[in-house]
């Protein structure tokens, strides 16, 4: 079994990584990012969200409950009814949920955020926490019977309220819980790069005792990522792919080596 992770990006061949899908003869999980449609969705209702950097130097958005009812709409709404709507276009019987729904995916809420500003520290208070429990008896129902999980965050935390959270963050968690063979992430460039704007920086291979190294060479985002990657090894061995989501053939790509492959 493995996991598929798809990013939010507008350019990924959401198409084309779902026929691939559909060839393989193994049970799998998608988890799908938004980020794009959001945004998207956030300028029409003329909405601006808030980009924080803690103090430990990782990039969030301030999950304010507007942003949770973005979520709600980008993530588990219409982003997540289109793969599954594509899944069973291709015989592939997908079963959409966000983490509220059968609690698929718990968390616990952040006690809060620090950051600099105007030479302060302050503690900013948000709908934001850190995966921590999955339904596994769920999920092994489902993928017993056939289905496919599709999977976006809301999560649902201690008290029963939506929160946000990093998809990095709950493919960890995922892996695990439920020890996959292998972890697809599907991005917008080739790979892992060590310049951004350069494809020819690629990373075609890394071992994990090199992601130390690598986190400490990055910033922002791609510093809270690397760092999930890492965790993505606690839960025993796995193999990670991260590799281009706007191919003709994503998954297909990705299985015959293109990309990055840690080990």
């Amino acid at each position: 079994m493995f996991i598929v992770k798809i990013g939010g990006g507008k350019e990924l061949n959401l198409k084309g990584i779902i026929s691939d899908l559909a060839t393989l003869n193994q049970k799998f999980i998608i988890v799908h990012g938004a980020n794009t449609l959001r945004d998207e969705l956030a300028a029409k209702l003329n909405y601006q969200k808030k980009v924080v950097t803690s103090i430990s130097g990782y990039d969030s958005v301030l999950s304010n409950e507007e942003t949770i009812d973005l979520m709600m709409m980008a993530y588990a709404g219409l982003k997540n009814k289109r793969i599954v709507e594509l899944c069973q276009q291709n015989g592939i019987n997908a079963v959409g949920l966000s983490g509220l729904d059968g609690k698929v995916i718990q968390g616990k809420r952040n006690t809060g955020i620090k950051v600099r500003e105007g030479g302060k520290t302050l503690l900013l208070r948000d709908f934001s926490g850190k995966p921590k429990a999955i339904n596994k008896a769920l999920i092994e129902l489902l993928l017993d019977n056939g289905y496919i999980p599709v999977l976006s965050v809301p999560l649902i935390d201690e008290n029963n309220f939506a929160i946000n959270s990093e998809n990095d963050d709950i493919v960890a968690l995922l892996q695990t819980e439920l020890k996959t063979e292998k972890v697809i992430s599907l991005i917008e460039a080739p790979g892992f790069l060590l310049d951004k704007n350069d494809p020819a920086s690629l990373v075609s291979k890394m071992s994990k005792a090199e992601l130390e190294t690598m986190e400490e060479k990055v910033e922002g985002r791609m510093k809270r990522k690397i760092l999930a990657i890492r965790k993505l090894f606690d839960g025993g061995n796995t193999t990670v792919i991260i590799s281009d989501g706007r191919t003709e053939h994503p998954i297909l790509d990705a299985l015959n080596g293109n990309g990055t492959i840690i080990l």
